[in-house]
């Protein structure tokens, strides 16, 4: 009996580490497919792994990242974007590993990383048909970071050749080589989501002998990321209702077009085609489209490593304080910085962390007026809901809010410390009775956020800004009692920043109205400079303005009623 479950023990506990190995991980980006070999990058750095998932390989260890990756025609050698010598540059590499070479050689941009709006600088697109070049998208001529060339460059590092294009972005050779799909336009690390204006890009087609380029895309919505393989065209579009990036297919010859992935929750990202199939970013995961077939497949890919970003650390927060709020008194301060919430003395005692949750990140931390509570965001519960703590942190913090259904921005106390109020993403303006943890809608607007607000000294009262569609930023006045809002200015001139005075009588504003043009030194044009002036409103009709010009009045009539009463 000994025999049998020893074994059967030994099985259970390899069974589990494999499982446990090869747990899915997530942010993977700018995938590649060569038969049964993927190269993806995460953290920076490239991976490899087989088409059907496991636990992926290290590439490469630089401290740059190393992104767009896409193998040769013959599978053998890897060309990439890196930054090992400080600029971002192609490379290229043994597939299987090895020391990479660089091919290009541009000068430094200043942006020039994958953060920015407008992508790296040259990108790897994909290869030559003949497999002796690599196609890249740069800047290295154009100051308009809108703007970039395609060029293709040998792999000695020969001088690049710009293609015939004055722009252009995502791009594929025809099996022949003698025709090339492209964008002209790339816009792909732009965060605009449902874009239909004039950067929303189309499908070209260039010939080679003919010269002529045709359109084989033509609407307002997003058809880029072409992918030529026999006679199909394989792209992304946002065209559908749902305005997702899903994959197309247009058909050269037939010239339809058909739409092969259903994606709802997340867009496409980054596609690259391979002999017998599609791999793309989908939600921080790669998936596989087989082109045989017609559908995709989530990979479930594991990258095991020492995860150096994940240890624990000490570090100086001084440097990453991003709220601040003083205590009524002036004793102390408060402090949020990554994550967490302090209050340090101005003189004498103890700094406290009044949190103390590594896993969970609290921000906009504010003092209530009557000292007794801190309020702040925290993401606790997976969603940004509103919290307070007892202010020398002996009371549990208390969940006001529950919920949450989008971004919360600042919080804001009333003056008595009962109420809290706050704008957030959905375009609402909202303030929660602490005690009741009832939720009040103040305003909501379908053009912009609500991030301009204050309570009167009284607490009945909130001044808000709201951005108009049809005029100019207008501040309002709500009524907490009556549930109704007031104007306070018109839409004529911008107005912003409203405050009460603290005896509540007056309601003072930013405001565009100062109207002093001069002329420019070299065009015959106007300019209208230092518009914004700090202005006041009475708030009721009995109180009157404290610049009300002095008018000087006769008093003869005061005189005679005066001699009278002596008498």
């Amino acid at each position: 009996m000994r025999k049998i479950v020893l074994p059967f023990i030994v099985l259970i506990f390899l069974l589990t580490s494999v499982v446990f190995s090869q747990t899915p991980t997530k942010l993977l980006r700018f995938p590649a497919i060569y038969e049964n070999q993927i190269v993806f990058t995460y953290a920076g750095n490239l991976y490899t792994v087989p088409a059907n998932g496991g636990t992926a390989r290290l590439l490469t260890s630089h401290d740059g990242y190393e992104m767009f990756a896409r193998f040769s025609p013959d599978g053998q050698t890897i060309a990439f974007t890196g930054q090992y010598d400080g600029n971002t540059e192609v490379f290229v590499m043994p597939a299987e590993g090895g020391a990479p070479e660089r091919l290009t050689y541009t000068a430094t941009l200043g942006r020039d990383d994958v953060s920015d709006r407008m992508g790296p600088n040259n990108i790897v697109m994909g290869w030559a048909v003949d497999g002796k070049k690599v196609i890249f998208r740069s800047r290295m001529h154009e100051f308009n970071s809108f703007k970039g060339q395609l060029y293709t460059v040998g792999l000695k590092g020969e001088v690049p050749e710009q293609l015939p294009f004055s722009h252009g972005g995502f791009c594929s050779f025809a099996p022949d080589g003698k025709k090339f799909a492209y964008n002209s336009v790339f816009r792909e690390f732009r965060t605009w989501k449902r874009y239909r204006g004039g950067m929303a890009d189309d499908i070209r087609i260039f010939d080679f002998d003919t010269q002529k380029t045709v359109k084989i895309t033509n609407n307002d919505a997003q058809d880029i990321y072409p992918m030529w393989k026999e006679n199909k065209i394989y792209f992304l579009s946002d065209r559908d209702a749902n305005k997702r990036m899903n994959l197309f297919c247009y058909d050269t010859k037939t010239e339809e077009t058909r739409k092969l992935t259903n994606f709802a929750d997340f867009d496409i990202k980054f596609p690259s085609l391979g002999q017998k199939a599609i791999v793309f970013e989908y939600g921080g995961e790669i998936y596989r489209f087989d082109l045989a077939t017609e559908k995709a497949e989530k990979i479930e890919i594991a990258v095991i490593g020492d995860k150096l970003g994940q240890r624990m650390v000490l570090k100086d927060l001084s440097k990453n304080i991003r709220h601040w709020s003083p205590s009524p008194d002036g004793k102390r301060a408060l402090f949020g910085a990554r994550g967490e919430i302090f209050t340090v003395p101005v003189k004498h005692g103890v700094t406290r962390n009044l949190t103390k949750t590594s896993g969970v990140h609290e921000r906009n931390c504010t003092w209530s007026p009557d000292g007794k509570w801190i309020a702040y965001i925290s993401d606790e519960t997976g969603e940004g809901e509103i919290f307070i703590v007892a202010q020398d942190g002996k009371i549990p913090a208390k969940q006001i809010t529950s919920g949450a259904t989008t971004y919360k921005y600042s919080l804001v106390w009333s003056p008595n410390s009962k109420k809290i109020l706050w704008g957030d993403k959905e375009l609402r303006l909202r303030y929660v009775d602490i005690n009741t943890r009832k939720i009040k809608d103040v305003a909501k607007t379908n053009t912009w956020e609500f991030r301009d607000y204050a309570w009167s000294p009284d607490s009945k009262w909130i001044a808000y800004t709201r951005t108009e569609s049809e005029s100019q930023n207008i501040i309002y006045l709500y009524s907490t009692d009556k549930k109704e809002s007031y104007p306070v200015t018109d839409g004529w001139y911008s107005a912003r920043n409203p405050r009460f005075s603290d005896d509540g009588l007056y309601l003072l504003f930013v405001s565009d109205r100062d109207f002093q043009p001069i002329y420019s030194s070299t065009e015959w044009n106007h300019a209208y400079g230092d518009q914004a002036k700090i202005y006041l409103a009475t708030l009721t009709k009995d109180i009157k303005s404290p610049f009300q010009p002095e008018n000087d009045e006769i008093t003869i009539g005061a005189k005679k009623e005066e001699a009278k009463e002596e008498k």
